[in-house]
């Protein structure tokens, strides 16, 4: 009776995880929808650079595992000009795949890695 208690909290658990990850990102957007400073970014990002900022391309660590769990070195980061701000700001766009090819997958945030939304080109 006990392992089947336990058995269906770990399934329950390993579901939920699996649902939190994926509602963070849950939503696509399109590239057209997306604030023109984005859809700059996302225009160096594809061309390979130049980058306006110095930590563009950086390896982003994923530690608020809002996206899905990949090998450290997947993901890069790239700074989104934010208006009437003279530092970074908090939106950014992160590309998972490797860095001198085309990548899998990029996803925009606006509230400095809180929440993320799929790009769809």
């Amino acid at each position: 009776m006990f392992r089947k208690n336990l058995m269906r909290l770990l399934v329950s658990l390993i579901l939920f995880s699996s649902v939190a990850a994926a509602s963070a990102f849950s939503n696509d957007v399109g590239l057209a929808d997306l604030p023109k400073q984005a859809q700059s970014t996302y225009a160096l990002i594809q061309q390979g650079g130049p980058f306006p900022y110095e930590k563009d391309g950086v390896v982003f660590g994923n530690y608020e595992r809002q996206l899905p769990q990949q090998k450290r070195g997947y993901y890069h980061e790239y700074t989104v000009k934010t208006p009437a701000t003279k530092s970074r700001g908090a939106i950014r766009i992160v590309c998972g795949g490797l860095k001198n090819k085309p990548f899998d997958a990029c996803y925009y945030t606006d509230n400095h890695y809180a929440t993320f939304k799929k790009i769809a080109p």
